[in-house]
């Protein structure tokens, strides 16, 4: 229960939305999440109003800290709101870890939780998930969101380096026409 970190507000079978309980406390580009039985990886984050035409407006002229501004203006924590978004990147079915997209798509008010080392480790055995990071309709670089991903991915193996040259192996692969490309991803990886 204490890697529950949010809540699926929108869904489709290529990515999901979800609200963080808590403002701010968003989690890393890159990281491996979970709802239900689907996993994706944090592909953008955001900190917005509550209502959507609506504006935050600066209110720390006259504060000498950005807690003051809270401490005077507590509302503000209701007003505002903390998102992020996933790319679904495989599925649980029964034993089986699928590194495709599912049949169907997360559903809303499902729970999502930061993915635990042991549960990292296990899905990045394999690394059907690049492919499809590299394919999918973005809002950042796929390179900068490959990279991320394999960076935070590296932290929950015992041999980090050992997980990020296999990656740059596979990425060589699936990149073998795209020089640039693959160059951008593994010059990130440091």
């Amino acid at each position: 229960m204490k890697n529950k970190i949010a809540e699926v507000i929108e869904a489709s079978t290529t990515q999901f939305t979800a609200q963080c309980y808590e403002l701010y406390e968003l989690p890393p580009l890159g990281s491996l999440v979970k709802t239900g039985d689907i996993y994706g990886i944090v592909a953008h984050a955001e900190t917005t109003s509550i209502e959507p035409n609506r504006k935050p407006i600066a209110r720390g002229k006259d504060e000498a800290s950005e807690e003051a501004i809270y401490q005077e203006n507590p509302q503000l924590l209701k007003l505002l709101r903390s998102d992020f978004e996933a790319v679904v990147v495989g599925y649980r079915e029964g034993d089986r870890l699928y590194h495709y997209l599912p049949p169907s798509p997360a559903r809303i008010h499902a729970f999502v939780y930061l993915c635990v080392n042991e549960e990292v480790r296990e899905f990045s055995q394999s690394f059907g998930f690049l492919n499809i990071l590299i394919n999918a309709r973005l809002p950042v670089p796929s390179d900068e969101l490959i990279a991320a991903a394999l960076r935070q991915i590296s932290q929950a193996h015992e041999d980090g380096r050992k997980f990020l040259v296999a990656a740059g192996k596979e990425l060589a692969v699936l990149l073998s026409g795209q020089y640039e490309q693959l160059k951008s991803i593994l010059g990130r990886l440091r």
